[in-house]
């Protein structure tokens, strides 16, 4: 109390001298609080700019409306059909990777308002998180979503991971009796069910004598178990016990649930200091008003509503008719009637008969193009054959097929994203026989082979100049390809991949076993539409299929681009004959393989998916580490049809580091062509390992009970029962895992990152270490882990010259990770995470050294060629040298910057202390 009484007493020049040394003392902590990411002030001025321009339009019908294929369907790509006009935008499914390639095709997504699913099933669904957190940040203020009920929870299950919240979701009321309509369309919803209990997928498992009761037993055996309530900047264990469920082999599976309540971004938080997380260690950080940024739970009535969905089995189609446009004004026609220029023309405009004056009168349909009556497309889903009977039973299908009451009525296009085991059914086809002969299909499904992405080529085969080895090119066959033939530019499609190159098909000879998405009709006029991604159909003005807009790759302009570069050409003849002769030295270890399916963070871009590698232990054998969206897609690229499938079935483990969505949103979709993998290959494999923090089981229980089966395809074995230093795992069963995987070890530790983040260290059976770091600052423990790693796989997500930033985020910068490499005396570095800043190549400081290389998406590596990586880096920085130079001009920009604020802080602290003297 004596001190309190004094303070007062102080003069003001003593004050103001203990403000100035306290602002010295603790200038770098400043500094940091200072450049702390702000709350993005550009959204809030976009919703607004978007809402007067909704306002502007929302009376008008447009003159242009048009469909255009994003995601085709095909194996491995995001379902997605995109509708825009001259006003807004509309998408029909949003599978997994839908956002990436919205991204790369710069898709104006700040007019989207409305998404139709057809069935909240994962390839439907899987992309909508991160769509949504791109639409919200270009603006957009809200968005409806159309499909079964209780399909918005998604956004309620995830919202420990995906943060949406300046964008408001609403959720249609979407029936028979229903319909939606706005300015543009008018569509009626069509719900089709399944016509008996037992469906498709539980019918295949029980064939393969796999359990099907699964889902009772995940009813009966909700244990909530406590969470580690760990703090968000060091991720220290929490002591608490936990009540598990243990099954016989010591693991945990979808028996269990989980009740997550960590918020795993608490650590990015505005104002989320450091004394904010002493005071409160089990405490998340505060949003702006002060409230607990914890969503609110799922309703039991939510609940309920999905679970019902689920049974039914809902897929709703959608019949959508454009509204009908009076026809232009044709001023032509009008100055042959008389009309003189003034308001009577905008009478005439505006819809309505004039007197001239002379007393001649003149009807709107003499001087205006005749009216368009708004044409009709219609959206299918039919999932399996027990929907079928339910689809031929829709009187309100009927209605546009051959049977309609006027041309008006009949189906100008049928997209249909029924798969393709149903479309090769009889009655299916037999379906589409009664639509109009003039009716065009289009089709998105696993025919299709374009993945719909053109960037990964592109850079894929630069990077293949440097190395074959290192950089193989991409093995899937589905996307047009330019190539030159005597001089002449000439546009030749692929060959089927049975060598056929028959080149389309129609509706009577339709052979769904040997179709590819090579295929295309031979003419306008068959049915059939087999498209690439940015194929369009034009409905208003009507122009019908356009496919000269379709995604093409071009390899001869790619190498062009990089070999035109000066010294480029003498750059790599060096390279290659050093590669040659460092190869002769090395150790021939073809295993372990690791390839990286994705290298950069936070979200996907179009050279840089989210995190994902694939370890290949065996010709048998393979481990997953990470697995962000679109993760199941990069192998399917990478390997080409036929030959994923085999990697996909031989997935033995997925390692989670940490439940950020760029490391397991993609956990599903892998899961899920894991095992279409295996039923296509006529495998006998169980479940998958899932290695990963125990809190992941609060998704995926819920994915499970209310949306698809899943939880028969993995069991988890929790991260933190593995912790090298204090192991609690049952022996046993740990030795029984690591037989099954043909591992000596696999260990744990805690990172610094969000909670329950860990890094990992697997042991070969042939005694190879790979330790992985996940997402963290630099961490004594990984170091201790890691120590003496064969190779290291660390994130390097900064530059150095962004530590600052770095440490607000819980990341490492480049120098950092080497650092962590070298102390645990790892053999090899490799670097990945990068931040989407470093598209191509991510800057370094001159601490870059012979040991260390930079991971690039589709880049397969193992011991007998990891020490290659280093002599890489002077030709990647000629091939990338624009984009080297732009990185340079920013961090001298940003060092101006820097100087020039500090020196303006010197200048203000000289003021202070001569005005205290």
């Amino acid at each position: 109390m004596i001190i309190f009484l004094k303070l007062p007493l102080f003069s003001q020049r003593t004050v103001l001298h203990l403000k100035l040394y306290s602002t010295l003392i603790h200038s770098k902590l400043h500094s940091v609080l200072k450049n702390m990411p702000k709350e993005p002030k550009h959204i809030s001025e976009a919703q607004k700019q978007r809402r007067k321009i909704k306002e502007k339009f929302s009376k008008y019908v447009p003159g242009k409306v048009t469909l255009q294929v994003l995601g085709t369907g095909a194996k491995g790509a995001p379902r997605a059909l995109y509708l825009f006009t001259d006003q807004s935008r509309y998408l029909f499914n949003c599978g997994e990777g839908t956002q990436r390639l919205a991204h790369e095709h710069k898709m104006k997504l700040a007019k989207l308002e409305h998404i139709f699913i057809t069935q909240p099933v994962w390839k439907n669904i899987g992309g909508l998180p991160g769509t949504a957190l791109t639409i919200q940040d270009v603006g957009v203020p809200d968005i409806t979503l159309h499909g079964p009920a209780g399909l918005d929870e998604i956004f309620v299950a995830t919202k420990r991971f995906v943060i949406i919240k300046d964008l408001k979701i609403h959720m249609a009321v979407c029936n028979e009796h229903n319909f939606f309509e706005d300015n543009v369309m008018r569509v009626e919803y069509v719900p089709i069910v399944r016509t008996s209990k037992v469906s498709c997928y539980s019918s295949t498992k029980q064939k393969e004598g796999m359990v099907v009761d699964d889902e009772e037993k995940f009813k009966n055996s909700e244990i909530n178990a406590v969470v580690d309530q760990v703090d968000a900047a060091t991720s220290t264990r929490s002591e608490k016990p936990r009540r598990k469920m243990r099954s016989s082999s010591g693991s945990t599976s979808g028996e269990e649930t989980v009740n997550d309540d960590i918020d795993y971004y608490a650590h990015e938080r505005k104002r989320c200091s450091s004394s904010k997380r002493k005071r409160s260690r089990s405490r998340s950080c505060t949003s702006d008003s002060g409230s607990r940024t914890s969503p609110k739970p799922i309703s039991s009535i939510s609940e309920q509503i999905l679970q019902e969905t689920k049974e039914k089995g809902i897929s709703m189609i959608y019949i959508c008719k454009l509204h009908p446009k009076p026809g232009a004004l044709n001023l032509e026609k009008c100055v042959k009637m008389g009309v003189p220029p003034g308001p009577l023309l905008g009478k005439l405009k505006a819809g309505e008969n004039i007197e001239l004056p002379n007393g001649n009168v003149v009807s709107t349909k003499d001087v205006c193009e005749p009216d368009d009556p708004g044409p009709v497309f219609v959206v299918v889903d039919c999932p399996t054959l027990e929907y079928i009977d339910s689809l031929l039973s829709s009187e309100a299908i009927k209605r546009h097929q051959d049977s309609a009451k006027c041309d008006e009525d009949l189906a100008s296009v049928v997209v249909h994203f029924t798969p393709k085991e149903v479309v090769s059914d009889t009655r299916y086809k037999q379906w589409i026989d009664k639509f109009s002969p003039s009716t065009q299909h289009i089709m998105l499904n696993e025919f299709n082979t374009c993945m719909g992405s053109e960037s990964v080529y592109r850079i894929q085969y630069k990077l293949n100049l440097l190395s074959d080895e290192l950089f193989p090119l991409l093995r899937d066959k589905g996307t047009q390809v330019i190539r030159e033939i005597s001089g002449a530019n000439v546009k030749k499609k692929q060959k089927y991949e049975d060598g056929t190159g028959n080149t389309g098909c129609t509706q009577n000879d339709l052979n769904l076993d040997n179709l590819t998405m090579q295929s295309r009709p031979a003419s306008p006029s068959e049915p059939f539409v087999f498209p690439n991604t940015f194929c369009n159909f034009h409905l208003r003005p009507k122009k019908g299929l356009d496919r000269t807009t379709e995604l093409k790759i071009n390899p001869k302009e790619y190498i062009e681009e990089t070999m035109v570069l000066e010294e480029f050409s003498k750059l790599l003849s060096e390279l290659k004959t050093k590669l040659i002769q460092k190869k002769l030295t090395l150790a021939n270890v073809n295993y372990p393989k690791i390839l990286f399916l994705g290298t950069g963070s936070c979200i996907p871009n179009k050279t840089r998916n989210t995190s994902g590698i694939l370890v290949t232990l065996s010709d048998s054998q393979n481990i997953i580490l990470d697995c962000g969206e679109g993760t199941y897609g990069q192998i399917v690229r990478f390997f080409g049809s036929d030959q994923a499938d085999k990697v996909l079935a031989n997935i033995d483990a997925i390692y989670v580091s940490h439940l950020h969505a760029d490391h397991h949103i993609g956990l599903i979709g892998l899961l899920q062509g894991r095992r279409r993998a295996i039923e296509n290959i006529g495998l006998d494999k169980g479940p998958a390992y899932l290695f990963a923090p125990n809190q992941i089981m609060a998704w995926l229980s819920f994915y499970n009970k209310c949306f698809e089966t899943i939880n028969a395809e993995f069991k988890l074995v929790p991260n933190g029962e593995l912790m090298f230093n204090n192991p609690i795992y049952p022996e046993n069963s740990k030795m029984v895992i690591m037989n099954q995987l043909k591992m000596s070890d696999i260990e744990t530790c805690l990172v610094r990152h969000c909670p329950n983040a860990f890094g990992v260290a697997f042991t070969t059976e042939n005694g190879i270490k790979l330790t992985y770091s996940g997402d963290t600052m630099p961490t004594e423990s990984l170091v201790q882990l890691g120590t003496n790693s064969d190779i290291l796989i660390h994130e390097a997500t900064m530059e150095d010259e962004l530590s600052h930033e770095a440490v607000i985020k819980m990341h490492s910068t480049t120098s950092q990770a080497i650092d962590v490499g070298i102390k645990m005396n790892a053999k090899n570095i490799i670097l990945t995470h990068f931040s989407q800043r470093y598209a191509r190549l991510p800057r370094f400081n001159e601490n870059f050294n012979n040991n260390v290389g930079v991971a690039f998406d589709n880049m397969q590596v193992s011991l007998d060629n990891v020490s290659l990586l280093p002599e890489l880096q002077p030709a990647l920085k000629l091939m990338f040298a624009e984009h080297c130079e732009e990185l340079e001009n920013k961090a001298l920009k940003r060092q101006m910057r820097l100087e020039r604020e500090r020196s303006a802080s010197l200048d203000r602290n000289l003021k202070r202390k001569q005005s205290l003297t």
